[in-house]
């Protein structure tokens, strides 16, 4: 087709079986998997490899549930969603866009945003600001919508890149147009829902959490931290939380913990924790020196932080366990390079920017490294996705699929 203590987040945006990667960082947009019986050795060649194929431009993650996996790319002067058989890799349908978008930096010209399932329907955002639903099954269009001529936000530094949130069959975007900084559309049709807020749009992904029985949907803009009423738009809480220089993007995803949300940033900004309360949020303790996110986000595990610290240029970004109801440092692996990480029975697997596949053990009591393999060429910026025992990444020229099952 055409066209103290700490209490661990269970906060489900999706009613998915654990086995399945439907969205950007997983079930529960936090990175974590509930898979077990994974492997954590390998030889140095890497973990087998089921299939490959070759891919279009794009740093969009592929996403899995049952036996289809969403892959969103760029192919010539088309954005192209496909949907493959997870276990083979073969095509079982296409849809595809005109796409005239041009990174402004000379980075890739494919999207951003990693497609959202939820039901029988798939969500993507482009590059240039198209949304559209289509049908899991067929692929066939449900609906689309063009943001930057309905709502004309300014212009991204690198494109549209925020991947949408679906929730109680409302999809959620940071648009970042005065009076319309964020949008709800009713799933099925599309229409909108409200709108809310004059921030501008960032490069990161919000989330969703229920938090002393009320639910939120937060959001890292370009200006700092926001919590939306996910029925109506009205703010729950905001703060400024933002680089001083223009010349910055806000980009990993806020993590709620508990009562406790996590936010990080790079450009000399740095992490925050709060409490989230009843009636707005306290803080808790901040610092750029602990554990600044470029644009990965961090994994937390039993009262611990695991996450990128540093910019990505360089190669100097390394990897740090920070404690979360401190902000002290436990470890750090300089150099590591930024990665996207799974964490998965107590140990994260880390593609990083080189294209190298890591698995270290999730233990505030030292960096541990159980096994690495290069699998994949640089720069691999897009998210990995773990889905019945098999491994899906990407770079700019190919997917793989690899057996991580014991």
């Amino acid at each position: 087709m055409k066209a103290p203590a700490v209490i661990p987040a269970l906060f489900v945006v999706l009613l998915l079986s654990g086995a399945d990667w439907p969205q950007f960082l997983g079930p529960s947009r936090n990175g974590i998997s509930a898979e077990t019986g994974l492997r954590t050795t390998w030889p140095s060649a890497g973990p087998p490899l089921v299939w490959q194929r070759a891919v279009g431009a794009g740093f969009s993650g592929p996403v899995v549930v049952g036996e289809r996996l969403v892959l969103f790319h760029r192919v010539g002067d088309e954005e192209v969603v496909e949907c493959l058989h997870a276990l083979n890799g073969q095509p079982l349908w296409k849809f595809s866009y005109p796409t005239a978008y041009v990174d402004d930096f000379g980075f890739d010209p494919g999207p951003r945003a990693t497609p959202t399932v939820t039901g029988d329907r798939v969500v993507t955002l482009g590059a240039e600001g198209r949304l559209h639903c289509l049908d899991l099954t067929t692929g066939r269009k449900r609906w689309d919508r063009d943001l930057a001529k309905e709502y004309q936000p300014p212009k991204g530094f690198f494109g549209v890149g925020t991947s949408p949130l679906v929730e109680r069959g409302r999809v959620f975007v940071n648009v970042g147009a005065k009076g319309a900084g964020v949008v709800a559309w009713d799933l099925e049709t599309g229409r909108e829902l409200w709108r809310a807020t004059d921030q501008e749009a960032s490069y990161s992904s919000p989330t969703v959490a229920t938090i002393h029985g009320i639910r939120h949907v937060i959001f890292f803009t370009r200006s700092g931290i926001l919590s939306l009423d996910p029925e109506t738009g009205a703010e729950r809480f905001s703060k400024r939380w933002r680089a001083r220089i223009n010349a910055s993007v806000n980009a990993a995803t806020p993590l709620v913990i508990g009562d406790l949300l996590f936010v990080s940033a790079s450009y000399h900004t740095g992490a925050i924790v709060h409490r989230i309360r009843v009636d707005g949020i306290e803080e808790i303790w901040k610092g750029d020196g602990i554990l600044s996110n470029h644009y990965n986000t961090s994994i937390h595990r039993d009262g611990f932080l695991y996450g990128i610290d540093g910019r990505q240029e360089g190669g100097a970004a390394q990897l740090r366990c920070v404690e979360l109801a401190t902000g002290k440092v436990r470890w750090t692996k300089e150099r590591f390079s930024c990665a996207s990480m799974i964490l998965a029975a107590g140990h994260l697997y880390a593609l990083n920017d080189l294209g190298e596949l890591v698995v270290v053990e999730a233990s505030p009591e030292a960096y541990r490294e159980k096994a690495r393999a290069a699998v994949l060429t640089a720069p691999c910026r897009a998210e990995i996705a773990l889905a019945n025992g098999r491994l899906y990444a990407r770079d700019p020229k190919r997917l793989i699929c690899l057996d991580l099952r014991q």
